[in-house]
Order: C-alpha cells, then structure tokens, then sequence
C-alpha cells in the first residue's frame, strides 16, 4: 500500500534588488530557519547540533528559537541516528540529519547505501525515503588525513540518492528546500573551506535549482568543470588565463548524481576543449565519470584530450605548505589548460 503522504508548501521565488552579505554558515543556517518555520514535520538531528551549535556553528540559536523537539542532538553513532531519520522520513517526517564530516558518513553507509537509496526499490515503489542528509567534505582546513576527505563523488555511485554540492551562499541557502521537496535521500555536500567565505544573497532568494549545472562564466577557448570550493579556483584561474587571452568557460556542475550532461555537453561542443577540477583523487573519481561521458558523447568534438585537475594520490597531510601542494590550486588549472593549447 502506498503511503499518502502531505505535499510540502510551495515557495516562490521573487525577484528583488536587495541583497545582503551574508556567509556561507549564515546562509545554510538561514535555510534550515526558514524550512523549520514552513513545515513542523521538518527537524534537524546530528552530533552537537543544538546545545553547541554545530560543529561549524551552522545551527547556533536554533535550539533557543525552535526548542529540543525540533533541534535534537544524538548519540555519537552516525548509523544509530542516521537510521533513525530514515525512519522518521519512512513516517511522513522530513529529518535534516546532519554527519559532522563526510569521513564519520562511512559509519553510516549501510543505512544510506543499503538503506536509504534502496527502500523504494525493494518495496516495489511503496516506500519513499524523503531523507536529507547533510556534511562537510573537503581539504584545505588543515583537518589532517582522517577529516579531509571529498567522498561526494563515491556517493554519486549509488543508483537512488542525489548528491548536491552547493558553492555559492545563494545555493547554500536555496538547495535545502527543494531538497527536501525530493521524495528520494539527498545528500548535500558543503565544503568546510567555504563557512566564513561571504556573499551577496538576495533577501527574497527562493529555491534554487537541484536538477542543473550553472555556467558561472561564458568562454570559447576551454570549458573547465568544477564544484564546490574548487568552482571559485576554476574562476580565479580563468582570470589568469584571460590575461593571457585564453577565454575559458566556467561551469559549476553542483549536482554530482544525476550530472547534468546537456549544460556540460553543450559547453564542450562549443569550446572543444574539457578541464575537470575535482577535489576527489584521481582514480576512480567523479571526473573520471565525467571525461567518460565526454569521450562518449562529445568524442568528435574535441581537439584535445580532456584534462583533469585532482587532488594527488595521497592521505591529506596536515601541514598548510603540504596541504595547498596536494589540493588542486588555480596555477595546476592554468597549467593544464595552457598543455592544451600548444
């Protein structure tokens, strides 16, 4: 028997000239605000969420403003509490499970992987998993090999989630609801480097897009492809190589599963050359899927061989020197693009 389950409210988004600074923190904060006021089947739950505030001080104030019922902290055991928001989605809730880091995620895989992303199936369409899953990934923080993981791209693997890799504070604060919308698992990758980074956020922002990928910067030379806290290394190293007279097109692909192959085929057709940033190691990585269906589909367009930028094949080192020389950095950008043109 199908669960009937209620329709969540529809916000719409308007448009408004006013726009405040705001950072990336503020804005995740003020998207979690906003869908507990809109909706009382939405909570969050994680490690440290309410009396602390959040490891990254995401849900400071919450608890005050919306109480213990709605801001709940939980044992450290990231597949005890990550199943019990599975759970509560299963009973007509909509849980925000927060993991601290994406690392402690791998306690949790068999409820996401084998749970999570499979009910629907296994239940032959009667069980939907309306779960949204948030933490942090990435280097760059000085968080030593066991906390600076990027295992969004082992994720976008798995048939029945949605990954999202929100960069900008307007994707910050507009992904979350259409999120939870979603009446399948989503997990949202926010990139630890990018809480104090700032921006400007229209103050009637409404949902954004979770379906496509964003071109941030119009080119014809090379289109580089990049997400998360790497889109803003893409654009910087697209500066440089405009000094050089090299016009790069900048996509932010911000869905890893499903990819939104139209936006990045039609860039690549279009410049006929392809550099994927990816702060995920090389093999196996999610630009590796990407330069796949590239060649597959793009083959005959290309006038070179589709480059990647990842980071080195090394457990994260904890000193900054060491740290910066692994992650992929605008000059490895430039640099690949410039082998490229010669």
């Amino acid at each position: 028997m199908t669960v009937d389950v209620p329709t969540m409210p529809v916000i719409e988004k308007r448009e408004t000239r006013e726009k405040q600074t705001v950072t990336y923190r503020e804005a995740v904060r003020e998207a979690i605000r906003e869908a507990l006021r809109l909706d009382e089947r939405v909570f969050l739950m994680g490690e440290d969420v309410a009396g602390y505030g959040g490891c990254f001080a995401v849900s400071k104030g919450l608890l005050d403003e919306f109480g213990p019922e709605r801001i709940m902290d939980t044992p450290m055991s990231e597949s005890g509490f990550t199943g019990a928001g599975i759970g509560a989605a299963l009973g007509g809730m909509r849980p925000i499970v927060e993991v601290m880091t994406c690392n402690f995620s791998l306690l949790a895989a068999d409820q996401i992987v084998n749970n999570a992303a499979t009910l629907l199936h296994m239940s032959g369409g009667q069980f939907n998993v309306p779960v949204v899953i948030r933490m942090s990934t990435g280097g760059g923080k000085q968080l030593a090999a066991q906390h600076s993981h990027s295992w969004e791209g082992w994720y976008a693997h798995v048939p029945g989630l949605k990954v999202l890799t929100p960069a900008t504070v307007e994707d910050a604060r507009g992904m979350l609801w259409p999120a939870l919308e979603d009446p399948d698992p989503v997990l949202i990758f926010e990139n630890a480097s990018l809480y104090n980074m700032k921006g400007e956020l229209s103050l009637d922002a409404g949902p954004a897009n979770i379906d496509k990928a964003k071109v941030h910067r119009v080119g014809e030379d090379v289109t580089i492809l990049a997400y998360s806290a790497s889109l803003f290394k893409a654009l910087d190293a697209a500066d440089l190589l405009a000094k050089e007279g090299i016009s790069a097109e900048v996509i932010d692909l911000r869905v890893l599963r499903p990819l939104d192959d139209t936006t990045i085929l039609n860039s690549v057709r279009k410049t006929h050359r392809a550099v994927i940033v990816d702060e995920g190691w090389r093999s196996g990585s999610i630009s590796a899927e990407i330069s796949a269906r590239i060649m597959e589909q793009a083959f005959y367009d290309l006038d070179a061989p589709v480059a990647r930028v990842c980071t080195a094949e090394v457990p994260l080192p904890y000193p900054k020197h060491l740290e910066d020389a692994a992650l992929p950095q605008p000059e490895g950008i430039v640099t690949a693009v410039r082998q490229m043109l010669v």
